[in-house]
């Protein structure tokens, strides 16, 4: 079963080497939005694939934090960099450059890592991430599988190369969230006292 979470937010960039005159040369922004979707082959105690509300945890942090930012691939023009970083709190280097293709990609391994870096305790089982989408526009959107994310002939991205602004950083609910999660220690989900008791789980071995 996969189930899908929206997400907006306002974001500006330069995308370098394309084939369109005002998207290689002008800083311009869209209104994006980005779909989350996770698969399981099993509910959990509230008869969910995963509570909606989890992800406006980290997940919702970290995507937020795209909002009111401005991107640029980290091979940019130095004189650019530094006047992004300058004239905008909110910025996010990228070791990719900040298409919709890579915005899918990117967002799918960062939450991708905090997934699997999750600890559930309420009867989750192998929730996984399926794909992301991110939509630069009404008409336009890219869509990333797991094979997308870490495929070499796309860049590779890895963790420890994105890097947030101070400011973004600081409006998550744990700034130290990115250390953490580069460290690999766990989030822990909420334990939740049950209702209702649910049916076991059935043996499928028999």
């Amino acid at each position: 079963m996969l189930i899908r979470k929206l997400f907006k937010f306002e974001n500006a960039h330069i995308v370098r080497n394309c084939s369109s005159d005002r998207c290689r040369h002008s800083i311009h922004g869209h209104s994006y939005k980005v779909e989350v979707l996770l698969e399981a082959q099993a509910l959990d105690h509230g008869q969910m694939v995963y509570d909606f509300g989890l992800m406006k945890g980290t997940i919702r942090d970290v995507i937020d934090a795209f909002d009111h930012a401005i991107c640029f691939w980290d091979r940019d023009e130095a004189d650019y960099i530094a006047w992004a970083k300058r004239y905008s709190q909110r910025w996010i280097a990228m070791p990719v450059s900040p298409s919709a293709e890579q915005f899918s990609r990117l967002f799918f391994v960062i939450i991708d890592a905090i997934l699997k870096n999750t600890a559930m305790a309420n009867g989750e089982q192998d929730v996984v991430l399926h794909s992301v989408i991110a939509h630069e526009t009404e008409t336009g959107y890219a869509q990333c599988f797991r094979t997308d994310a870490y495929n070499p002939r796309m860049g590779l991205i890895a963790l420890e190369q994105v890097i947030f602004s101070e400011q973004c950083k600081a409006e998550w609910k744990d700034p130290a969230m990115l250390d953490k999660l580069l460290r690999g220690e766990p989030f822990q989900n909420p334990t939740i006292a049950l209702q209702v008791q649910p049916d076991p789980q059935p043996d499928l071995n028999d």
